[in-house]
């Protein structure tokens, strides 16, 4: 995992994600997911050139079940951009560098 990304979990999600004066783009993934291993190095790679406009968190849901069910992440992987507190866009699947570029930039 690169720097620039933070493992957030049950406990610190209201304070990084909801809180935060940036907009926050989470990367909910697992282990065992193929097709998020896939895009890793394109959150990282993003995560790097929008450093100190959007800020870039990772989170387990096999760690943090009960937030993965309230947020109703069904499959993975899943982006979803916060701001101001509020989910403004969910990005499904192993996207494209390109799509998940447009969609961050709709939201700044």
């Amino acid at each position: 995992m690169d720097g620039n990304l933070l493992e957030i979990n049950e406990n610190n999600f209201k304070a990084e994600v909801l809180d935060s004066a940036l907009p926050v783009l989470v990367d909910f993934w697992a282990e065992w997911c193929m097709p998020c291993r896939m895009i890793a190095p394109v959150i990282d790679q993003l995560s790097r050139n929008y450093k100190g406009r959007v800020k870039f968190v990772k989170m387990n849901i096999d760690n943090n079940t009960q937030l993965a069910t309230n947020l109703q992440i069904l499959s993975i992987p899943v982006l979803i951009i916060f701001k101001k507190g509020k989910e403004i866009k969910r990005i499904q699947g192993a996207n494209p560098k390109s799509t998940i570029q447009k969609e961050i930039e709709a939201a700044l």
